[in-house]
Order: structure tokens, then C-alpha cells, then sequence
């Protein structure tokens, strides 16, 4: 009996890679880099862009899934781009990463005591207050931040607001 050519699944094929990118803050920079994923046929799952502790260098952290042999294409292109001057591809536990969501939730006088209790333990701000909703800042982690909005949608999430990844390399190079 001959076995068929099962292709991998998704998640191994295609990879979420985070992307760090030192470039001179200059015009026309954050289009350029867009636009070379674009043209390998990435989508960039999540952008975050800020100056760095030089004002004349800004950081960008760039989430994409993609094969490691196409994005390390990627990578080499990047790094022949005028105005990078460092790319990193952060490997697991290698960084930190953060990002910062604001959610307002469906609330009522009922439901108030669980949302605060459920935000407390979470670390979680309510940042306002409305008869009818909650609008709440959280901090951390994709894997905090997805559990948190998860216990978020029983109650009816009403809008969502998040900043993409941020992230720094745990040790200096």
C-alpha cells in the first residue's frame, strides 16, 4: 500500500517568527521593509514601531509566520537594505516580549464584582467606566493576554485595541 504525501501541518511549516529591526529613523524606512515582505508573499501579523534610546535609531518588531529557509531570505535582504543596521530573528526564550491591549467589555451591576476580581488577578486596569461597559488596559505576554481575552468574551467584548509585539533580546550582544 503506497502512502500518500501528507503535507506538514501549518503550524510546523510555516512558523511565527518575531523580528527585531534596528533602522535609521528616516523617512520612507517603515515602506520600504513593508514592503519587502510584501513581496515575498508575507503578511506581517503584528508592526510596532518607536524610537530607541537614540533618537537618530528606531526599533521595529515585526510578527510573521513563515518557513525558516524563506525568512532567512528575508532576513539577508533586510540586512541589504540602506538603512538597517541590525536584524535580529528572536528564537524562543531568547527574548522578552510584551504587548499592551485595551478592551472594552460588556458590564453590568451584576457583572462588575467578577470583572474586577477576574482583572485583578491579572493585573489588569479599568481605565473607564460606563453604565453599560468596562474599558480595561492589560499588559503581557501573547499567551497572558490571550487568556485574558478569552475570559473577556464570556462577558461580550465590544472593542479591542492592541499595540502588536514588542520585544528585546534577553541577553546584550
Amino acid at each position: 500500500m503506497e502512502q500518500a504525501n501528507v503535507p506538514a501541518k501549518e503550524s510546523e511549516a510555516r512558523m511565527r517568527h518575531t523580528i527585531s529591526v534596528l533602522v535609521a529613523n528616516r523617512f520612507g524606512v517603515l515602506t520600504r521593509i513593508a514592503g519587502l515582505f510584501s513581496g515575498r508573499g508575507y503578511n506581517i501579523d503584528t508592526l510596532n514601531v518607536g524610537p530607541t534610546h537614540d533618537e537618530k535609531v528606531s526599533r521595529m518588531t515585526i510578527v510573521v509566520k513563515g518557513d525558516d529557509k524563506v525568512l532567512d531570505q528575508v532576513t539577508r535582504q533586510l540586512n541589504k537594505l540602506v538603512d538597517v543596521i541590525a536584524v535580529q530573528d528572536f528564537r524562543e526564550g531568547e527574548y522578552i516580549d510584551r504587548q499592551l491591549i485595551l478592551v472594552k467589555v460588556k458590564s453590568t451591576e451584576r457583572s462588575r464584582a467578577e470583572l474586577m476580581q477576574i482583572c485583578d488577578i491579572f493585573r489588569a486596569k479599568i481605565v473607564n467606566v460606563e453604565p453599560e461597559d468596562l474599558t480595561i488596559e492589560i499588559t503581557g505576554d501573547e499567551s497572558k493576554v490571550e487568556k485574558f481575552l478569552y475570559l473577556m468574551s464570556t462577558f461580550g467584548i465590544l472593542d479591542i485595541s492592541r499595540t502588536g509585539k514588542i520585544a528585546l533580546p534577553r541577553q546584550g550582544e
